[in-house]
């Protein structure tokens, strides 16, 4: 008999599949430690036990059969409330599923509850905090999932990435973060923010969960690794990151993860390299500033005072602006193949250290914004710890649409990590401070 709360996703789905586990097994023992903890921590949005519990009586099959998912609350659903991380949708509940979520519960997966997100994705925070440490942010705008996660409430989530909304937070709660090329995953019944950039992003506990859960929301079969990798793959140290003011710990779990790897050559950055960021905040800007002029125009009052504030910065942001932003992508994507070279993926920091002391802010996303421009696939995979015991990922990144090669890559330097008795997160039943 598996335990739920330890196996995999993988391991659960086939227990289920194989009449070894009932799915209400699972539910039960999930729904015990969100009981015990979910006060504290504020994971979720909406969550209703009786909701799961009913959904684990219905018959169940598939590559996710019987295994709990978090919802980041941008995703419709039509049978939990969808907020958007605001009041001003306070009780909305849409006419039809996300296709994202349609797709996990269509393979076997139960809707575990909305997960707490940042209001509409953006820079207001809400009341989630680090599974590990209460007065820690958990990272956003995924900050339920990551936190969820963490806390083993959950074995799989749902996020998004405009910024770094997937990566960050999954650094920082010592969980694998992923965020696809841009379009692998269709995004119809996600609210928009910026049509340039969003992309819907997935969490899990390790690599191949990960590529479980997207070869099924992404409906691509080749995304997930056929068992143990043989090789580890080409990888370059993206060295120029180092300037970006990480922490000594950041530098030195990369620099230990690149010496366990082995056979890493060092990558510098082009000179098209640093003006991406700014070509991100531009397109953001501009986009975002569309996107929410409906709740900025009928809705001001009800808007949080960090969203306020955000979208007042949006103002200045012209269309030649935006425009100026696009065209650097477009030049810097004719050019990637010259920033590879030979290599089959980066690495590089996913987040500038161990998640920030406080809940006023999600922490920066330096690291994350221009890959996210380029809509590159990028994963963040555990890979130590800081000098006060919290989680730190490191960040791989592929060519636009060489998604199975990142995922089937990442395993790979997953088991090189764990071989060499690298952990992947603290255990889940000797957490200190909230988990525990």
């Amino acid at each position: 008999m598996i335990d739920p709360m330890t196996a995999t996703a993988r391991g659960i789905a086939a227990a289920v599949n194989a009449k070894e586990l009932h799915p209400w097994e699972v539910i039960e023992a999930y729904l015990e430690r969100i009981a015990a903890l979910e006060p504290e921590l504020k994971a979720f949005s909406w969550f209703d036990p009786q909701t799961a519990r009913a959904a684990a009586e219905a018959p169940m099959a598939g590559p996710l059969a019987g295994v709990p998912f978090g919802i980041k609350d941008v995703f419709d659903t039509t049978s939990m409330p969808t907020s958007y991380g605001s009041d001003v949708y306070t009780g909305f509940r849409p006419a039809r599923d996300a296709s994202a979520v349609h797709l996990a519960s269509r393979a076997g997966g139960v809707a575990f509850g909305k997960t707490v997100s940042t209001e509409f994705a953006t820079a207001a925070p809400n009341l989630t905090c680090n599974p590990f440490d209460s007065a820690r942010t958990p990272g956003g705008s995924s900050s339920g999932s990551a936190a969820g996660l963490g806390a083993a409430f959950f074995p799989l989530a749902f996020g998004t990435q405009t910024s770094g909304s997937t990566l960050r937070p999954a650094s920082y709660c010592g969980v694998v973060g992923y965020k696809a090329s841009r379009g692998l995953i269709d995004r119809t019944g996600v609210k928009p923010l910026s049509e340039s950039l969003d992309i819907v992003g997935l969490m899990a506990r390790d690599v191949r969960d990960c590529a479980l859960f997207a070869s099924v929301v992404a409906r691509r079969a080749d995304l997930m690794p056929d068992g143990e990798t043989r090789s580890v793959p080409r990888v370059g140290l993206f060295a120029h990151d180092l300037a970006e003011a990480p922490s000594a710990a950041s530098i030195d779990v990369l620099e230990k993860v690149a010496g366990i790897v082995g056979s890493v050559q060092t990558v510098g950055a082009p000179p098209w390299w640093e003006g991406l960021g700014a070509a991100q905040a531009d397109v953001f800007a501009w986009e975002a500033s569309a996107a929410l002029r409906p709740e900025r125009d009928l809705h001001w009052d009800l808007l949080k005072p960090a969203t306020h504030e955000f979208l007042s910065r949006q103002d200045g942001i012209s269309f030649e602006r935006w425009q100026a932003g696009i065209a650097a992508r477009d030049a810097a994507l004719a050019d990637l193949d010259r920033l590879f070279g030979d290599c089959d993926l980066l690495i590089t920091q996913a987040a500038p250290g161990e998640a920030p002391i406080g809940l006023g802010s999600t922490g920066k996303a330096a690291y994350n914004i221009r890959w996210t421009l380029l809509g590159t696939p990028s994963i963040s995979i555990p890979a130590g710890f800081g000098p006060d015991g919290l989680p730190i990922g490191v960040q791989l990144v592929a060519r636009p649409g060489e998604d199975a090669k990142l995922l089937i890559s990442a395993a790979a330097v997953e088991d090189v990590l764990r071989k060499a008795g690298v952990p992947a997160r603290p255990d889940v039943t000797d957490m200190p401070d909230v988990v525990q």
